[in-house]
């Protein structure tokens, strides 16, 4: 396909955006046992054709608990480009950092470590990072929470609390193949790919990912890209663009088909970071798109005006399609009526994921060791808090010939289970997704459940009286709870996300109203897992 020289061509390509991670180790090393210090390193990057950006950035340690003073702050100014820059920020283990008080040990428990990266601030093209990690100061014994396990190592979860059985299927519902700018050999893959021009396919990402123990793979590629280009193709035709999308669809129909056991999906990331961010259509059997050729012929089967989520969604609504926020930032992203991450009741009935954790999207690590990890929860929190019915994921986003393989994450699916000898159904798979039947886990051994008076996360109920609310947690590794969190808050409300309790069970009488709940649980490694929330309607 040709390039186009016009000016939509000339668009900043995608992945031009404020990319920051703060790599925080969640233990202290063995020879730091007494002091309990370690080195955060922060890393900030902007590839945006060789330009610089001002990114202004603060790093604070809060604890010990949910509720603990701020103990240690960092910040500064940075001018990033494309290469990035790494900035080592050692912390001695001390609770304060006046040299008067430099003898006091920060007492043992969980702290949390805050980022927030603002680049260009006060500008048009303001973007913002923010994140938060689980740090353990340990230097002896510690009691770790007791949750209620169910029977490890199972993949097929018996009943619980009168709930059916289901199968967990551990999935990956965020990646790049050839189809778009994904697909590259891990030898040569440097960042995003030109579009169309990586080796590797659909079919090849699927079978890497089964040969490396997921379960599902979603090959989600960038529907602006089905031109073969970044920007505009002004020399390509519909026929060849729509085409593509259905060889995708099927391509993932047969390689299921004939490997019983993994589920391929094929869907399409939907949107563009410097036009209001990224989401994933887990289910449109049509390619959608607002570009158009030379002919003013438009690339796609359905348009959709780029930028328009209020749109998008109703659209969503009517064809029963389902989505996920991707990498969601806390401003500027998912715009309804100005408000980023604004709700409809359109994108309310069609949105049932939000990324809360994604690895390096250009990590081209094959041994599920990468740190470079993004959390999201502030993020997600914010659609909650605005009124969205969410569940929490967590992919790679891979852009390399990795996929599944650069971390241990997860998107954890809990499905109807099937009749003996039968596999996993797509049906089934998005049924369990449009029920929010899901948890986000970076360990792919974790299996987490919480439930509120039995309900399992994901429902909505009415509720009189008293609310009893429950985590089970198990880890087929032998992995063990540090830390566990519940969270409350209120759907519509645009108010706060708070903890309430650091026990595995709570029972509460809430007010009058709407609320919901989620669990968070920390392991004893730093991996943390992510229910789904529940929504309560209390009745007076």
């Amino acid at each position: 396909m040709a390039w186009s020289n016009t000016a939509a061509a000339q668009e900043t390509k995608e992945h031009s955006e404020l990319d920051a991670t703060v790599v925080a180790p969640f233990q202290a090393a063995r020879g730091e046992r007494v002091t309990q210090a370690r080195t955060f390193v922060l890393r900030l990057a902007y590839p945006d054709a060789g330009r610089t950006h001002a990114v202004r950035w603060s790093l604070t340690l809060f604890g010990p608990g949910p509720q603990g003073a701020v103990l240690r702050r960092w910040s500064g100014t940075e001018q990033v480009g494309t290469k990035g820059k790494s900035v080592n920020l050692p912390w001695d283990g001390r609770a304060d950092a006046d040299a008067r008080e430099r003898r006091v040990l920060a007492p043992d428990g969980l702290y949390e470590l805050r980022l927030l990266a603002v680049a260009d601030a006060g500008t048009p093209q303001e973007a913002q990072v923010e994140q938060q990690w689980p740090v353990q100061v340990k230097r002896g014994a510690s009691t770790a929470p007791r949750v209620s396990a169910f029977q490890a190592g199972l993949q097929q979860l018996p009943s619980l609390e009168g709930q059916p059985a289901y199968r967990i299927v551990y999935a990956n519902l965020h990646s790049q193949t050839r189809h778009s700018d994904g697909g590259a050999a891990l030898d040569a893959c440097r960042g995003a790919q030109d579009p169309q021009t990586a080796p590797f396919g659909p079919i090849d990402a699927y079978k890497y990912a089964q040969e490396h123990g997921l379960d599902a793979l979603l090959t989600s590629e960038h529907n602006h890209m089905y031109d073969g280009s970044d920007g505009t193709n002004a020399a390509a035709t519909a026929a060849e663009a729509t085409a593509l999308y259905q060889t995708g669809l099927a391509e993932a129909a047969a390689y299921s088909a004939a490997h019983p056991g993994f589920l391929a999906l094929y869907g399409m990331e939907w949107g563009v970071i410097n036009k209001g961010g990224h989401l994933n259509i887990f289910n449109s059997e049509q390619l959608l798109g607002w570009e158009k050729n030379a002919s003013g012929e438009l690339l796609a089967d359905v348009e959709t005006p780029k930028g328009d989520y209020a749109g998008l969604y109703r659209l969503m609504r009517e064809r029963g399609w389902i989505g996920q926020f991707n990498h969601p930032a806390p401003a500027g992203q998912f715009l309804v009526n100005g408000q980023p991450l604004g709700y409809t009741p359109d994108g309310d009935a069609a949105m049932v994921l939000c990324e809360v954790m994604n690895t390096s999207a250009f990590s081209t690590n094959d041994e599920e060791t990468e740190n470079r990890r993004s959390n999201y929860e502030a993020a997600c929190n914010r659609a909650l808090a605005a009124g969205y019915h969410v569940a929490f994921s967590s992919n790679q986003d891979n852009h390399c010939a990795n996929w599944g393989a650069s971390y241990g994450n997860r998107t954890a699916v809990l499905v109807a289970s099937p009749a003996a000898g039968m596999p996993v159904s797509r049906d089934s798979f998005l049924d369990a997704l449009h029920a929010r039947r899901v948890y986000a886990t970076m360990d792919k051994h974790a299996q987490l459940l919480f439930t509120a008076n039995g309900k399992l996360m994901g429902e909505r109920f009415d509720n009189h009286g008293p609310l009893r609310l429950a985590i089970h947690f198990s880890n087929s590794a032998g992995r063990q709870a540090a830390d566990v969190a519940i969270f409350h808050g209120v759907p519509g409300g645009n108010g706060s996300v708070t903890p309430i309790s650091d026990q595995a069970e709570l029972t509460v009488t809430p007010a009058p109203g709407p609320h919901f709940y989620y669990a968070r649980l920390t392991q004893d490694d730093g991996n943390i897992v992510w229910s789904a929330p529940v929504w309560v309607n209390q009745l007076p």
